[in-house]
């Protein structure tokens, strides 16, 4: 995860290690402003992924994840087959309800409840699905309408750029199960990391109930793990990331995601144990 907090010139050479690197994919996340770094430097997801595209050749690409506090899913779905087109098929789309905070209050719009939010996600879902599955789609729900809304030419990756849809509750694993190609979740909190584990454990568990209950066959959807959202750290060391790593391949995750390391505030730590991460410890786990 690379945050869109640098301006171009710095964050070029990031974008360009990590594929260098060998890592399976890089993403960033897709918020107007984020917390507390709203005061500071923030560029656009999509105009950042493009540019990613140019500058690596290998890495899959993606949101992590996109909003429908400000994207509307007809506009949303041409950036998607742009960047699926300019990366030559490597675009991946993190999909997530929405929260609170700066994205939900800078268009000036009422703050939603958990379940609106979630009935605008289910519908923001279905719509892009369509869109970018068909030219010329027609369609009106409660929160989205689109009346021949086209992708021509469609995406590089057929039938479309894959769904990783972010989810912890049930409705939210449901629309998982019925669009997605990829899950990911922050897990459900906790003060201590063992406690956050035990959360996580207790997601996957609801997860692997709700593919059961949906006729999905759990092999067919991978599973994102963002290491971040635990109370420490993921880099804090590169042993402690492996053995972070190891957690999550005994819960069942196919991925893991970690961030690169800020100077200061959210994520902060030090370059050096990512470059060992990924020089030393990334072949090991690989292979």
């Amino acid at each position: 995860m690379i945050l869109p907090d640098q301006r171009w010139s710095v964050a070029r050479h990031r974008w360009r290690r990590v594929d260098e690197w060998g890592f399976d994919h890089a993403w960033t996340y897709d918020h107007l402003g984020w917390r507390d770094l709203v005061d500071g430097p923030w560029f656009d997801s999509m105009t950042t992924l493009t540019a990613a595209a140019t500058a690596t050749s290998r890495i899959r690409l993606g949101t992590l994840v996109a909003s429908p506090n400000f994207r509307h899913p007809a506009a949303f779905a041409r950036q998607v087959t742009a960047l699926d087109d300019v990366s030559g098929g490597r675009a991946l789309v993190g999909l997530g309800a929405g929260g609170i905070g700066f994205d939900a209050a800078v268009l000036g719009g009422e703050p939603l409840t958990p379940r609106q939010r979630v009935d605008r996600f289910a519908e923001f879902t279905e719509l892009l699905d369509a869109i970018l599955r068909q030219d010329g789609t027609t369609w009106r729900g409660d929160w989205f309408a689109a009346v021949d809304a086209r992708s021509n030419p469609g995406c590089v990756q057929d039938p479309r750029a894959p769904f990783v849809v972010a989810a912890n509750g049930p409705r939210s694993m449901r629309i998982a199960a019925r669009f997605g190609q990829g899950w990911v979740t922050t897990g459900v909190g906790g003060d201590a990391l063992n406690d956050w584990w035990a959360g996580v454990a207790e997601v996957v568990a609801r997860l692997d109930g709700t593919l059961a209950a949906e006729g999905r066959d759990p092999a067919s959807l991978d599973r994102y793990l963002s290491l971040d959202s635990a109370p420490v750290f993921s880099l804090s060391s590169a042993q402690f990331f492996a053995d972070q790593v190891e957690r999550a391949a005994e819960l069942g995750f196919t991925d893991v995601i970690t961030h690169w390391p800020r100077e200061s505030s959210w994520y902060a730590g030090d370059e050096a144990v990512l470059v060992e991460v990924a020089t030393r410890l990334l072949p090991e786990l690989r292979g």
